[in-house]
This record gives structure tokens, C-alpha cells and sequence, in this order.
């Protein structure tokens, strides 16, 4: 459990460093981020192991996976380019 926990909050911490150095016009504070992703592995892997029970390292490490990359995804602003298309007068 220990190495699996590890083992996640690697995966959220590189995820996370990856998407902050990608978008960073789009994305708040780099420290907000990595924590982001390092407390969304966390609580993935906690979930999956919950769910599946011990033995499932691999899965444990996808789901810690999914769930940090959707909570990094909520971080995201959109582009300042927004193309409005204006109502026919």
C-alpha cells in the first residue's frame, strides 16, 4: 500500500509538472497545480484500492491516474480568444 501510494503521488506530481509546463497561460498558480495533481493520485489511488482491494497495483496507479488528470482538467481557464458569432439583426 505504501509503494502504491508512492507510486501515485509520482504519477500526480508528473502529470501534474507536465501540465503546468504545456499550458501555463491557461492553468493558476504552478504550486495550486502540483498540488492538484499530487492530492488527485492520492485520492484516486485511495478510491480504486477501496474498490478493488489489494493485489490490483496496476489498476490502483490508472485510477490514481484518471482521477488526477479530471482535477487538473477543472483548472483549466478558457482561451482569452473566444469567437462570438453575432445575432442576425
Amino acid at each position: 500500500m505504501i509503494l502504491e501510494a508512492l507510486g501515485s503521488a509520482l504519477i500526480g506530481l508528473a502529470l501534474a509538472w507536465a501540465t503546468a509546463r504545456r499550458l501555463p497561460h491557461r492553468l493558476p498558480a504552478r504550486t495550486l497545480v502540483l498540488a492538484t495533481g499530487v492530492g488527485g493520485a492520492l485520492i484516486g489511488a485511495f478510491i480504486t484500492h477501496m474498490a478493488l482491494g489489494p493485489g490490483s497495483s496496476p489498476a490502483t496507479l490508472v485510477g490514481a491516474l484518471a482521477v488526477s488528470a479530471a482535477l487538473l482538467s477543472l483548472l483549466l481557464r478558457p482561451t482569452r480568444r473566444l469567437h462570438r458569432r453575432q445575432a442576425p439583426a
